[in-house]
């Protein structure tokens, strides 16, 4: 494969300025060297790594070769070989990557005074774990911040398995008493209710190791460890009582509401019966039980609970239309969580409940103007509570000569490119990121972030375009955030079917961000995702005579089968665009079950679809669809208007595809 003469001559010297002294043009056999070295990487083939590493000298990606070849035998390399990698590739990703993984393992082996020495120049500072060490070792140097212990909680609160790094800093950290009991319990709680046994055992093993040898019980047969015992005296006791209601409640809220009404509820805390509640209430609304507000109901102090208890309570309280309920609990939130756009829309819907005052409507007012935008979802909506339309965002001054020069030079931009194109798709997203967001202090700025997204608009990379323009703070290029290639085949396509247009590039964007050979872990291929069990229902229904799966990588008949798709489940949903998109992303018999209940305005059902996979993607393609209508039309557009409202099923309507895969 010759990907060379996608970079100019003068792009090439930059591109390999940080990979070799001595540069020879690139040729097929190079760029399979490359692709052979991945994948005895991903097996762990250290023999072929060395044996192909010579082939690599010189080539674009030989920092990748290198990379590839050190870390897979890391824990024996020597120091000084290590830094004379870090040396050679000096500024560029793979030796940030590299010092990552080694910081991991220094700190793993307790060296200290390696891990200290290199630290400091560790340029992506985004790995929990190393976080946690480097906190520990100011720490032990008695030049630790004042909030040293919450640092750690949060970072070690964050991480759901089990980790080396946050765990041994809390355990130190405890020994200081920078974290307390309660502190370490709570890690055990969110381990429990993540189903995570090992980080359990972990935070459990700090706080209350006499506690271990009943822990297995606990989380093994929850319901039997609560009836085989009457009391809980003692506080480790009653943290393993509330491990059980944990366990219990995930599978059954209802029967750990029973045992702790029953029976626990006077033995525990006031602290620990709020959380239990709240966890009992979680699972209840994520079952869409009528019970779940009546569950949060119980909490008499909405402090005592995380953000994402306070979340679930806030959407079981929408789906109750209990607006006061919703208010309390986003106030009782942290002051990060109430800067997210999701909760100070819905806190600002609560304000306007009822019979708001002057007061409470200049609150609202101001909450929403805060986030009103086109960039999302509630951002939209927000707009649309202030009495404005969705339209097309005024373009950007058009970058310069210069401005696309410097883009087109960048080495990390070109690496991450030349990857991407070579099938390396991991590795140059990986590499792109970096050189726009990490690479130097702050990130890119909002010029230079354009001028990136449009290299890669112009290399037609549209999952790099839209997630780089996407990042931008002061500006938005709607073209760039929002392209339209394949552009007849899409719109003549949904015409042809009755579809909007805008609604199919809408999901495409969410599905695939327009990447031909898109593959998900679950076997769905191409530009609109299809599974192939689905493409051959699909291709039966409308009559795609001689259809073989191989053909769903094909362009349009991807496009075909897809958009054809989403209209039957769009007539079996009675033209809802919420819960066709639901069907779309999570089968059609979660959202036929979703929808039971009342009669919601459909920025409450979404926001209350179980999987936060689909709740997200919901949203994500009902904001993409109405910027992409506004932009096609050049007409104003409501989100609003396209979401209406999600109820039960009309018995009387007949069911229009009782087969939809």
């Amino acid at each position: 494969m010759q990907l060379f003469r996608i970079l100019t001559p003068l792009v090439a010297s930059a591109v390999l300025a940080t990979a070799a002294p001595v540069v020879h043009a690139q040729n097929g056999k190079g760029d399979d060297t490359l692709l052979e070295m991945q994948q005895a990487f991903r097996k762990g083939d250290r023999n072929k790594l060395a044996q192909l590493l010579p082939a690599a000298r010189g080539h674009a990606l030989e920092p990748w070769a290198a990379y590839w070849e050190l870390k897979a035998r890391l824990p024996e390399a020597q120091p000084a070989e290590i830094q004379a990698f870090m040396q050679r590739y000096a500024g560029s990703y793979q030796e940030d990557r590299m010092r990552n993984d080694w910081l991991l393992l220094l700190g793993q082996r307790r060296n200290w005074a390696l891990f200290a020495e290199q630290h400091p120049h560790f340029r992506m500072s985004d790995d929990r774990e190393v976080r946690c060490y480097a906190l520990l070792i100011d720490q032990i140097k008695g030049t630790a911040p004042v909030n040293v212990g919450e640092e750690v909680r949060s970072n070690w609160y964050a991480l759901r398995d089990a980790d080396d790094g946050c765990t041994h800093a809390a355990r130190e950290l405890y020994g200081y008493k920078k974290l307390s009991d309660l502190d370490i319990w709570r890690k055990a709680r969110l381990a429990a209710e993540a189903n995570r046994p090992r980080a359990v055992r972990n935070a459990v093993e700090i706080v209350s190791p006499d506690s271990l040898p009943q822990l297995k019980d606990v989380l093994d047969a929850p319901t039997k460890y609560l009836l085989s015992r009457a009391t809980a005296q003692g506080n480790a006791r009653q943290e393993l009582v509330l491990l059980a209601l944990i366990k219990l409640a995930g599978g059954d809220p209802d029967g750990a509401a029973r045992q702790l009404d029953s029976k626990w509820s006077v033995h525990l805390s006031p602290e620990e019966r709020n959380w239990a509640w709240g966890v009992i209430g979680k699972s209840a609304a994520q079952k869409l039980s009528p019970g779940a507000a009546g569950y949060f109901a119980n909490v008499t102090k909405d402090t005592d609970l995380n953000d994402d208890l306070l979340g679930w309570k806030v959407r079981a309280a929408l789906r109750a239309s209990q607006w006061k309920a919703v208010g309390k609990a986003v106030d009782a939130m942290s002051p990060d969580a109430r800067q997210d756009s999701t909760w100070v829309y819905w806190k600002a819907r609560a304000l306007l409940a009822g019979k708001p005052g002057d007061a409470e409507r200049a609150e609202a007012r101001q909450l929403l103007e805060g986030i009103a935008s086109t960039r999302g979802f509630y951002e939209m909506l927000a707009m649309e509570e202030l009495g404005l339309r969705i339209t097309t965002p005024p373009a950007p001054a058009p970058l310069t000569a210069e401005e696309k020069a410097a883009a087109r030079m960048n080495p990390g931009l070109n690496r991450g490119l030349y990857a991407i194109l070579l099938g390396l798709r991991s590795e140059g997203v990986r590499e792109w990121n970096y050189t726009t967001n990490l690479h130097q202090s702050g990130g890119m700025g909002d010029r230079e972030l354009l001028a990136a997204a449009d290299f890669a608009c112009q290399r037609e990379v549209w999952d790099r375009c839209i997630n780089t323009s996407e990042r931008t703070r002061s500006v938005v290029d709607t073209q760039q955030r929002f392209p339209t290639p394949f552009r007849s085949a899409v719109v003549e396509r949904s015409n042809g079917i009755g579809l909007d247009p805008a609604y199919v590039y809408g999901l495409i964007r969410q599905e695939s961000r327009f990447i031909m050979d898109a593959r998900s872990h679950v076997g769905a291929s191409g530009l609109m995702q299809v599974m192939p069990a689905t493409a051959r229902w699909t291709a039966k229904k409308i009559g795609l005579a001689d259809f073989t799966p191989d053909q769903i990588n094909d362009r349009d008949t991807n496009i075909t089968i897809g958009t054809a798709y989403l209209k039957l489940a769009l007539d079996d949903f009675a033209g809802s665009m919420p819960l066709a998109a639901a069907a779309y992303n999570a089968g059609p018999g979660r959202p036929r079950n979703w929808r039971n209940g009342p009669v919601l305005d459909a920025a409450i059902w979404a926001e209350n679809v179980p999987f936060a996979e689909t709740r997200d993607y919901v949203k994500k393609v009902l904001a993409n669809t109405t910027n992409y209508a506004a932009m096609l039309t050049g007409q104003p557009q409501s989100l609003k208007g396209r979401l209406g409202t999600v109820g039960p099923r009309d018995a009387a309507a007949p069911q229009v595809n009782k087969d939809l895969p």
